[in-house]
């Protein structure tokens, strides 16, 4: 197949972008693909891409940013859409020249604003997929509707975890339009894994507040205090590095809590430790919990919505701890941490549990997906498949309520100005 992949920018750093490359490198093994990224800020992509699969910038940023066309408001992209203020007249006019004069079988979207582009401007010949990886609930009631109105126009959607492929069912009412999830794969790495011998908790992803770093901080003080030879380290970068550094000196852990910064790749940081925490509020489907499987670490996690508890098996490769609960999560650490033979075990457990996510099982996955998809539209007829009940009109009179109520705000407080 020629499989062509629409992303935001390629060059950047997200997760988003590291499962698109990996299933990119992974399809390549025996098709044809590229990668349109609507944006480019640099030379060359951050994450290293598999020389096989075709790399294709719609805007440099670093040159057209100027551009009176960039300056215009974008009139195809969503407003309601996250990213909305980095699009413009300008990516609307590459991205529909490129999708108008596509020549491939699938393509694929990956944030929500560019399934829209897809399901408007990619030729009727081409079967047109939307990759789903936030979650539904978490678009705003505005973004929801302009879904409602675009999302049947393509011929699946993909969310990452059966949990939220569940909510769009009940929710959206998608008429021929298939709804199957499709996990993030992470690759084995390169390395041993690790052997649960390092006395290292090892945490990773951006310091934001729904990640809940300064929780498990607060948790880890127990485990300092019960053994002071154990540490924690946390990789990544953002906004709340700050308050977690004065957060570490106020509770005296500046010994044992360490903010490692940014690190590409991790796998040689997770096989150092023999623990992996994620204390998120919410997590769409957890990339980090899986990596940290992969290099064989047992994962202490909340149970939020919506990843974590597909992916960990309670008490046979990780432990899962209500949201936001300190003292939960500080007990299963001390519980790993102090049992040197459970936290092995799990952690052997954990190693061939996450196979399942490896490129192979996921990549056969999508090809089934495609394959079905492109003979239905050869034979001209509409692919279901799994879940295609319709949806309860409430869902969408509820978010209509809640826009006008935005909209009555707003208006109030354009008038007291």
């Amino acid at each position: 197949m020629r499989i062509t992949f629409l992303i935001h920018n390629a060059y950047g750093i997200g997760g988003t972008i590291t499962t698109t490359f990996n299933l990119a490198r992974a399809l390549a093994d025996r098709h044809d693909v590229e990668i349109i990224s609507a944006l480019r800020n640099r030379e060359r992509p951050s994450i290293t891409l598999d020389p096989r699969v075709r790399l294709r910038p719609l805007v440099d940023l670093r040159h057209e940013k100027d551009d009176p066309r960039h300056l215009r408001p974008a009139k195809v992209f969503p407003s309601s859409e996250y990213r909305y203020g980095e699009y413009s007249a300008l990516t609307d006019e590459r991205i529909g020249a490129a999708l108008a004069s596509l020549d491939t079988d699938v393509v694929v979207g990956t944030r929500p604003g560019l399934n829209v582009h897809l399901a408007l401007q990619a030729p009727a010949r081409t079967v047109r997929v939307g990759q789903e990886h936030l979650t539904l609930d978490h678009h705003s009631p505005r973004l929801r509707h302009a879904l409602r109105r675009a999302y049947p126009r393509l011929d699946a959607i993909t969310p990452v975890t059966e949990a939220d492929t569940a909510v769009y069912r009940r929710k959206m009412r998608l008429p021929g339009v298939r709804l199957q999830a499709l996990p993030n794969s992470v690759p084995a790495p390169a390395l041993a894994p690790a052997d649960g011998r390092g006395r290292i908790v090892v945490a990773a992803g951006r310091l934001a507040p729904m990640k809940r770093f300064d929780l498990l901080i607060e948790a880890f003080a127990a485990v300092a205090a019960a053994y002071p030879d154990w540490t924690l380290r946390v990789y990544g970068r953002g906004e709340e590095r700050e308050r977690l550094r004065a957060l570490i000196d106020r509770l005296g852990l500046y010994n044992n809590v360490f903010l490692m910064g940014a690190v590409t790749p991790m796998e040689p940081e997770w096989v150092k430790g023999s623990v992996g925490a994620v204390t998120s509020d919410y997590e769409p489907f957890g990339m980090t919990i899986v990596e940290a499987m992969r290099c064989g670490l047992p994962v202490v996690s909340t149970d939020c919505a919506y990843g974590p508890g597909e992916i960990i098996t309670h008490g046979e490769d990780g432990r899962l701890v209500p949201v936001g609960d300190r003292e939960a999560l500080a007990g299963a650490l001390l519980e790993l941490v102090g049992d040197d033979e459970l936290r092995r075990r799990m952690g052997r457990s954990a190693l061939e549990n996450s196979r399942r996510y490896g490129p192979a099982p996921v990549v056969a996955q999508a090809e089934r997906l495609f394959e079905e998809l492109l003979a239905a539209r050869k034979d001209g007829r509409a692919v279901t498949g799994r879940g295609r009940a319709p949806a309860s009109s409430g869902y969408a009179a509820g978010d209509a309520v809640l826009i006008a109520a935005s909209s009555v705000v707003r208006a109030a407080r354009k008038a007291r100005r």
